[in-house]
């Protein structure tokens, strides 16, 4: 049925059990690398099937916030061309290589090259005056010497920047928490005073034959779908020629944590910057955006503006972090609905958050924005996410727990879905 998003009430829709749980078990591959906020794989082909079913042709399918690559790896499980962009670099490394097809006895091979080289590098010691202050800040000085020893051992093996050099670069990324001093399953970065820091080259050898354990069990397709991924921001989506005929993607949420804080370990290890505050600078969702917040609530939809001064009476700084998070997500699905052909389907996943007692229905605010960007037969449905059903707070720390006088977070989450009817 239709829903008309000026009446349909967001607190009275049921839990969906077609979106709420998987037809199949969940691939390996989908599991290469940690990354917070990721959406379960099987919500990318249920929407590949629903447009399918409406009678959408899906020659492209886009994903304007790729992160880690789930929406890019099952297109071409589905033989279906894919575009997806994400502002950061960490991200677009992981969906490169989880779309990417290996040859498994080569990586078995470099694999052991790497090995070998590591275990006979006449390492003369890291200077670590010379060290980035972060680094050691969270890392004992015998994982840094480990961690240079095996980064400079994969760049030996693969000097250019080939698939299989990205591949090995995950892998090495994957490690950098584990052999790290950061808590443990805590999306706020936080040092964990009792943690013993996990030794490297076990962690990368356990690492590697975890992912070529993923790639002999993924799934293969005949068709050789282009596949083609750019770490930019989705505000740069206006100067790309793309036609896409669907969108299935998760926005960050507007009170969640920095996205850039928390990849701080590989964005620095990797050489993408040396200071990771940098990559804050026009993430959308971020409390460092500078704002004019005049200008932004004067062209806030009805729901944005609501929650924008609700917050603004508890925290005006919230509230302009509020305001420019909603201009953004505007902009995002104008920007969505261009990009689409015809009868093109969009999905967005998103949840919503509560702020000192402000509901912030960012998927509302959605909705409303996706009406007046042109979306038409607009529905939404509501899952749960299933690592919060049993646990709907956090501590101080980021960690899931049952404690009540934890932080209030949400169980469920919202696919909000459009259909482009005009070109």
């Amino acid at each position: 049925m239709r829903q008309n998003p000026k009446t349909i009430n967001f607190n009275k829709i049921s839990v969906s059990e077609q979106w709420n749980f998987p037809t199949q078990k969940e691939e390996l591959i989908h599991r290469i690398h940690a990354y917070p906020a990721k959406f379960p794989a099987f919500i990318t082909s249920k929407a590949i099937d629903y447009a399918i079913d409406k009678g959408t042709k899906l020659n492209t399918i886009g994903d304007v916030f790729c992160g880690c690559g789930t929406t890019a790896y099952e297109a071409k499980k589905a033989g279906i061309n894919f575009w997806g962009c994400d502002i950061n670099p960490v991200a677009t490394l992981i969906a490169e290589v989880k779309s990417e097809s290996y040859n498994i006895k080569s990586l078995q091979k470099t694999k052991e090259s790497i090995l070998k080289v590591y275990d006979h590098i006449c390492d003369d010691g890291v200077e670590m005056d010379e060290v980035n202050p972060r680094i050691k800040y969270w890392y004992e000085n015998e994982q840094i010497q480990d961690l240079f020893q095996l980064k400079e051992a994969i760049n030996l093996v693969k000097r250019n920047n080939s698939s299989y050099k990205k591949f090995f670069l995950v892998a090495f990324s994957n490690i950098l928490k584990p052999t790290s001093r950061w808590l443990t399953k805590s999306i706020k970065p936080t040092i964990d005073p009792v943690k013993v820091p996990a030794e490297v080259r076990a962690a990368f050898v356990k690492q590697v034959d975890f992912m070529i354990k993923a790639f002999q069990q993924s799934k293969t397709v005949e068709a050789r779908p282009s596949i083609e991924i750019e770490t930019t921001s989705v505000s740069k989506l206006s100067d790309k020629d793309i036609n896409l005929d669907l969108i299935v993607t998760s926005p960050p949420y507007v009170t969640s944590y920095e996205y850039a804080d928390l990849h701080q370990l590989s964005t620095l290890w990797l050489d993408y910057t040396s200071d990771y505050r940098t990559f804050r600078q026009g993430t959308i969702g971020s409390v460092h955006n500078h704002v004019e917040f005049e200008k932004d609530v004067k062209a806030l939809n009805k729901t944005g503006e609501d929650i924008v001064f609700q917050l603004y009476a508890k925290d005006k700084a919230r509230a302009r972090n509020a305001a420019r998070y909603y201009i953004d997500m505007q902009n995002v699905t104008n920007l969505s609905y261009q990009k689409l052909n015809k009868k093109g389907y969009a999905f967005f996943v998103i949840g919503n958050t509560e702020y000192k007692g402000v509901q912030i229905n960012n998927a509302k605010h959605l909705k409303e924005a996706m009406y007046q960007a042109g979306f038409r037969y607009l529905k939404v449905h509501k899952r749960k996410i299933s690592n919060k059903i049993l646990t709907p707070y956090r501590d101080k720390s980021g960690k899931f727990t049952s404690s009540s006088t934890g932080r209030k977070i949400y169980a469920e989450e919202f696919i909000v879905i459009g259909k482009k009817t005009r070109v």
